[in-house]
C-alpha cells in the first residue's frame, strides 16, 4: 500500500467561498460609516474575502492514494519477466503511471549460489522490472532499485516450494 499527499487549494478556496456565501460576513470595525452606500460594503466584503481565500489556501488538503501492486515471480537464476508477470507488470505500471507515486523495485531470490552472486540477481531482476514499467510509460525518475539477494526470504525452507516464492520483485513506498 501507498500513500499520497498534496496540497488542494482549488478545492479549499471553493470552500471558503462556499462558507461565506452561506453565512455572510461581517465587519467588526467600530468606526463603521451608518451612511455608506451598499457598493462600500461590498468592496468591504471582497476585501475579506479575499483574505480568508488566501488563508485557507495555505491549508493542506491529504489526498490518500492506495496502490495495490503484486510481486512479480523469476525461475532459477534467470531475470527476464516470465509471460505470467506481464499482466500483473501491467496492473502495476497503470496504477504507478495515474499515481505518480515513488516507489522502490526489490529484487530478491532463493538461497543457492553466493552472496555475491544473489545481490548482483536481485539487482537484474529489479533492473529488468524497472525497464518493463519504464517501456510502459511509468516515469523512471520515480523508481529506484534496490536488491537484497538472498536475505530477505518471503518462505523459509530449503526446498523447491519455498524458493520459487524467494525468486521475486516486490514494490515499497519511497519517500
Amino acid at each position: 500500500m501507498i500513500r499520497r499527499t498534496g496540497f488542494s487549494t482549488r478545492l479549499a478556496a471553493v470552500l471558503a467561498a462556499l462558507a461565506l456565501a452561506a453565512f455572510g460576513c461581517t465587519t467588526t470595525s467600530e468606526e463603521e460609516d451608518t451612511t455608506s452606500t451598499g457598493s462600500e460594503f461590498e468592496q468591504a466584503d471582497q476585501e475579506e474575502v479575499e483574505v480568508v481565500v488566501e488563508e485557507v489556501e495555505e491549508v493542506a488538503v491529504v489526498e490518500e492514494v492506495v496502490l495495490d501492486l503484486q510481486t512479480v515471480y523469476f525461475d532459477f537464476d534467470k531475470s527476464n519477466i516470465r509471460s505470467d508477470a506481464r499482466p500483473v507488470l501491467r496492473s502495476n505500471g497503470d496504477q504507478l503511471r495515474r499515481a505518480g507515486a515513488p516507489i522502490r523495485i526489490e529484487g530478491h531470490t532463493d538461497e543457492r549460489g553466493s552472496e555475491e552472486y544473489n545481490l548482483a540477481l536481485g539487482e537484474r531482476r529489479a533492473n529488468s522490472v524497472k525497464q518493463y514499467l519504464e517501456n510502459l510509460g511509468v516515469d523512471s525518475s520515480s523508481m529506484r532499485t534496490l536488491s537484497y539477494g538472498e536475505a530477505k526470504p518471503a518462505v523459509a525452507g530449503h526446498s523447491e516450494d519455498a524458493w520459487r516464492y524467494n525468486r521475486r520483485v516486490e514494490f515499497q513506498a519511497r519517500n
